[in-house]
């Protein structure tokens, strides 16, 4: 009798076995699965992919090249002054529509808004607070100029301006 549960044991096993070497993952039906096959792309899909990434190559070259539309033109002239410094200097551009005259001081506002400022008659109230990443100001502290450049907000200076180009009067 313990061998009959033997060999009961051993028929349970191996229908076990032969269940767990079929495919896990099987129809719900119960009808046999086709067999997967490789991937496989037509050729006009091949040569299409292609040709995206080739023309988005060549638009990032073109793009690199070109650096966009200029939209200032570097500025130089008007003779020099006693210490040979240009009388003009800077850069031509659209979004530089604003201008101010004064006396080029060092220093901004107490408040660190500015490397320098346009002292101008009426006052601190109507003092030009300035930055410039295209004009070299230091040279010209204690000269009067006229500055061309752009506004920006400021919560601590009346007038807070990026200059682009620079005119000593």
């Amino acid at each position: 009798m313990a061998e009959t549960g033997v060999k009961t044991m051993q028929s349970e096993l191996k229908k076990t076995v032969a269940t767990a070497q079929k495919s896990i993952i099987h129809n719900l039906d119960g009808k046999p699965m086709k067999k997967q096959t490789k991937l496989t792309a037509s050729l006009p899909l091949i040569i299409l992919a292609l040709a995206i990434v080739f023309s988005g190559g060549v638009t990032g070259y073109v793009l690199a090249q070109n650096k966009g539309t200029k939209t200032a033109v570097n500025v130089t002239g008007g003779g020099t002054t006693a210490e040979g410094l240009p009388k003009v200097v800077g850069v031509v551009s659209a979004n530089c529509k604003d201008t101010g005259e004064g006396d080029l001081k060092e220093s901004g506002t107490e408040d660190g808004v500015g490397s320098h400022h346009l002292e101008r008659p009426g006052g601190i109230s109507q003092n030009i607070y300035l930055v410039s990443s295209v004009v070299t100001l230091d040279e010209y502290v204690g000269k009067k100029v006229r500055v061309t450049g752009e506004t920006f907000a400021s919560e601590k200076a009346g007038w807070f301006m990026d200059v682009c180009k620079l005119e000593v009067m």
